[in-house]
């Protein structure tokens, strides 16, 4: 998952922080880069560094959007595979590099997803933090999400529930060790309007000492409370990097205090 940001060197430091990991630097092309990776998947924090095609282009973003979640990117051993798959199933490649293959956001509801090549991610983490859990993205039209992610991109629909409690509908798609989240509102009428990214699940195997620990590093973080899924309890992070949703999920039942 990438996050554009206007200062990488701050947010770095506030994702180290928050996350107890501490990132690589991948500077170039314009942009400046700090990765932060976990055994299931990586957060990339990119900003403008310079003159460079990549800086260009998340200075566009940022002058457009402002600070967030920007691009979803998912490992790929073969991207010539991978390209010549996205355009057999009507999606169009906006961009192709050694490393990477960007889809364009039109074939996607208007998100940027990307699929890389990169270097192995580290078999543990050190910090509170395990891993990322689930990525949330907010669309007005569930169907058309299965027939993207799950028909045109082949991920793994676990699941398909409306909860009227709730008053959404939601789609779970495996992706390798965690999980792309949809949210689509029931009381809303399905429209052709945009997708777009809601947040970040990160797991916690001991929520309690995890709550503990991001407060003392200056975070406001909520109570830990019982979560959507029986037997998980979580808490959220409201003042985390750049402004994004971040909860924090423990994947087990919370053992009781002595």
């Amino acid at each position: 998952m990438t996050v554009a940001v206007r200062d990488v060197e701050a947010v770095a430091v506030a994702y180290a922080r928050l996350l107890g990991v501490q990132p690589d630097r991948e500077d170039g092309g314009g942009a400046k880069r700090a990765w932060f990776r976990f055994p299931n998947a990586a957060l990339e924090v990119i900003g403008p560094g310079g003159e460079g095609p990549a800086g260009d282009r998340v200075g566009a973003w940022l002058d457009a959007n402002g600070e967030g979640l920007w691009i979803l990117a998912f490992a790929a051993h073969d991207l010539d595979a991978v390209a010549r798959l996205a355009e057999r199933r009507g999606l169009a490649v906006s961009e192709r590099t050694p490393r990477a293959v960007l889809l364009a956001p039109e074939s996607l509801a208007g998100l940027q997803v990307l699929f890389f090549n990169g270097p192995a991610p580290p078999t543990r983490a050190a910090g509170p933090v395990t891993g990322l859990d689930h990525v949330v993205i907010r669309t007005p039209n569930a169907d058309r999400a299965v027939a993207n992610f799950g028909g045109r991109l082949g991920l793994d629909l676990r699941l398909d529930r409306s909860n009227e409690a709730w008053g959404v509908r939601q789609l779970f798609f495996k992706a390798g060790d965690a999980v792309v989240e949809f949210g689509a509102s029931l009381k809303a009428p399905v429209s052709d309007g945009p997708d777009s990214f809601g947040g970040l699940a990160w797991r916690v195997p001991d929520p309690v000492a995890a709550q503990a620990a991001i407060a003392e590093a200056g975070f406001n973080v909520s109570e830990v409370r019982a979560g959507r899924k029986p037997g998980t309890h979580v808490f959220t992070v409201r003042d985390a990097p750049a402004g994004v949703p971040t909860l924090m999920l423990s994947a087990e039942p919370l053992a009781e205090a002595a």
